[in-house]
């Protein structure tokens, strides 16, 4: 499906109906990705996420060395595991904005026992954090060097691998230097023993340990195939469609058993007054045009990436949402917090915004606005459910979504997905 540069969102002018898919787990792909190169012999990774985030990732274990083969239309990716080998002795990696690929690759380079690795991404992934990490593998033994800025990308490693024993990091900024640490921990001639010096978010962290309990904690216990669970960050802007085009909709294969902290969001949703049941096909989210919906005050450290969809759908609340715990989304895709603020104030909100929370007092939605992206796939996502909503009671569009197309990063078929579900509300029963 071919985006313009700005995508008017038609509303719903019936109420949603069925069911949809999402697509796979980015975090688990790419978490399995890692494992699987790490492990003895072939792993098939099925229900594997296929967008700009994974492909960097396969890539990258591509120019290591390893051999990854996709198959987008059966969504598996095939890894010949090297058993904690890294085959490449030099390589220049490319990470893009992909924060989970720039974590976890560049502690798979400084554990690998010997080689040259570089490794740089966008401007903006130049200014995220990864200060934690790259202490961590010092003291670790790593040789690893910032050509440009201390603790930024670029950064250039030359490999001789990792002494082990005890070692502290600060992943307050992003537990996803923690879960770099964690999986490429194996590999050091030692044991490693981490110890945290400032409070880490926990729910990717444990993500991480029971995707290694399930691979095997050390490389040599691989696993043959692994079965990628759908994204529950995706599923969020679905769940949430029910609130501003009314209706039902099943999540396909989404359930509140996922290992993902981001389920959390179906809580959140059902604090707010939507209906959420559980039945063994996938959560169904189901709200009515009289249904008496309240805004929430939530602690979103643990779910951050499903803020946004929270902060969009809350003008359609009654009454105040509070959404804390986000300040470390300020140094993500773009400044989350700041952004948000922005464009809810663009469509007449009232917010008070400070460091680290957001508070939004609903007001009459000012209509005939486009929504700045600032390149974050999230801001896309979010605001097209609020736009679904039939602000003008003629069914036109009054929201419109500018650069549409970074949605490539983790969902690239999001708004032929929602067209599906839109089109599905316009057939007669």
């Amino acid at each position: 499906m071919s985006l313009p540069e700005q995508l008017p969102i038609v509303p719903f002018t019936l109420p949603a109906t069925g069911d949809v898919r999402v697509p796979g787990s980015k975090s688990l792909t790419n978490r399995a990705l890692l494992l699987a190169a790490l492990a003895h012999g072939r792993t098939v990774l099925s229900g594997a996420l296929f967008s700009e985030d994974t492909e960097i990732m396969a890539e990258a274990l591509r120019q290591l060395g390893f051999e990854v083969t996709a198959d987008a239309a059966a969504q598996t990716l095939t890894v010949e595991g090297r058993g904690g080998d890294i085959p490449a002795a030099e390589a220049d990696l490319f990470v893009g904005l992909a924060g989970t690929a720039a974590r976890f690759l560049t502690a798979l380079c400084a554990a690998a026992p010997r080689g040259r690795f570089r490794l740089d991404g966008t401007e903006q992934m130049r200014k995220r954090p990864m200060r934690g990490l790259i202490d961590a593998l010092r003291a670790l033994g790593a040789d690893l060097r910032c050509p440009g800025r201390e603790y930024h990308f670029p950064l250039e490693i030359h490999a001789r691998g990792l002494n082990g024993g005890p070692v502290s990091i600060d992943a307050s900024e992003s537990s996803q230097m923690l879960s770099a640490l964690l999986l490429v921990a194996p590999l050091a001639r030692a044991e490693v023993s981490i110890s945290l010096s400032a409070p880490v978010r926990e729910p990717f962290v444990q993500l991480t340990r029971e995707l290694q309990r399930r691979f095997g904690a050390t490389p040599a216990n691989p696993v043959r195939h692994y079965a990628i669970e759908p994204d529950a960050t995706a599923a969020s802007y679905f769940l949430a469609l029910p609130v501003a085009a009314f209706g039902s909709l099943q999540v396909r294969n989404v359930g509140a058993g996922l290992m993902q902290g981001d389920i959390a969001f179906a809580a959140v949703l059902r604090e707010a007054g939507v209906a959420l049941a559980d039945p063994p096909g996938g959560l169904v989210s189901r709200c009515r045009a009289d249904t008496p919906l309240r805004g929430v005050a939530r602690d979103f450290s643990g779910l951050s990436d499903t803020f946004l969809t929270l902060a969009a759908i809350a003008p359609l609340l009654s009454g105040p949402t509070r959404i804390s715990g986000i300040a470390h989304t300020r140094r993500q895709e773009t400044d989350r917090v700041a952004g948000a603020a922005n464009e809810l104030r663009r469509l007449g909100q009232e917010v008070v915004e400070t460091d680290d929370a957001l508070e939004i007092h609903p007001r009459p939605l000012r209509r005939d606005q486009t929504i700045e992206t600032y390149g974050d796939h999230r801001f896309a996502m979010s605001f097209a459910v609020l736009g679904c909503r039939d602000a003008g009671g003629d069914g036109q569009p009054w929201l419109s979504i500018r650069h549409p197309a970074c949605c490539a990063k983790t969902f690239p078929d999001f708004f032929e997905r929602l067209d599906q579900v839109r089109s599905r509300a316009l057939r007669p029963l």
